[in-house]
């Protein structure tokens, strides 16, 4: 009897998350003007009772002149994916100013259309890798647009694509579904090269969990956000970012954020190489 009331519980709290693209685009909308102007005034109307406010993994009130929201970015690049299923989306905004560059990449979750949680990773220079005119430059090269309904891949194939590539990092023997090409935007630095052969395998430091992941996906771009705790950086607050194509990682977009020690207190051999080049 208990079984069947937490599955109606969670039946029910599943069904509340599900909305529309529209209610989440109006809310995503309102999050970058308030981003871009500073001003959380553009948000307020779509703020619940007490929103949950989170920037590089700590709690912080959301109208603190501590935030990142106090400052008005420039936006020169914009990427957002809707997930309708839990009423989230995942919006990765770039700027390049040569004083005081940025690049942030935000999940936000609704009930009820109004949104309870904000949860962002805000990276600056002297983060991992950090480059973010490298950012804009190779992320508009990408093709993320629109997989037809017949090509597109199931909710648990793109998040499936996604755990084996944190997994890994803990136990080699998870079979990853690299595709070719693949390329990979790690802070600015980039593993493609623009040849059919190019790949995202590079190798990866073990062992180390990946803890704490939080899941955007949109099936429609086959598209998942990740925010993790990354073990091999720290546990340092990050954002991974994966296209799906035919089950396989297309694309890997990331950020971390590294608090005050310059790339995290690494130095780099081999720079984008998703740790396989680091050394202390």
């Amino acid at each position: 009897m208990l079984h069947r009331i937490n599955l109606l519980l969670a039946l029910a709290s599943t069904a509340s998350a599900v909305c529309n693209e529209s209610t989440l685009r109006l809310a995503t909308d309102r999050y970058v003007a308030s981003q871009t102007t500073g001003s959380l005034q553009w948000l307020g109307d779509e703020l619940s009772n007490g929103t949950t406010y989170l920037e590089n993994g700590k709690a912080v009130a959301l109208a603190s002149n501590q935030t990142a929201f106090s400052l008005p970015l420039r936006v020169d690049y914009r990427q957002t994916i809707f997930d309708t299923t839990q009423c989230a989306s995942f919006t990765s905004l770039v700027d390049s100013d040569a004083v005081a560059p940025r690049v942030i990449g935000a999940q936000l979750w609704l009930v009820d259309d109004k949104v309870t949680k904000i949860d962002r990773i805000v990276t600056t220079p002297g983060d991992w890798l950090f480059n973010a005119t490298g950012t804009l430059y190779y992320s508009l090269r990408e093709d993320w647009g629109v997989i037809p309904p017949e090509k597109r891949d199931s909710r648990a194939t793109i998040k499936a694509a996604a755990d084996a590539y944190f997994d890994v990092f803990k136990n080699a023997s998870v079979p990853v579904p690299w595709g070719t090409p693949c390329a990979r935007l790690e802070g600015g630095a980039y593993t493609g090269r623009g040849l059919p052969t190019d790949s995202c395998n590079v190798g990866v430091i073990q062992s180390f969990d990946m803890p704490n992941r939080r899941y955007v996906i949109d099936e429609t771009v086959g598209a998942v956000s990740v925010f993790v705790e990354f073990g091999s950086i720290g546990n340092a607050p990050d954002s991974h970012l994966f296209r799906v194509e035919g089950g396989r990682l297309r694309f890997i977009h990331t950020m971390t954020y590294c608090e005050k020690k310059p790339n995290c207190g690494f130095s780099f051999s081999r720079p984008g190489a998703g740790g396989a080049g680091i050394a202390s």
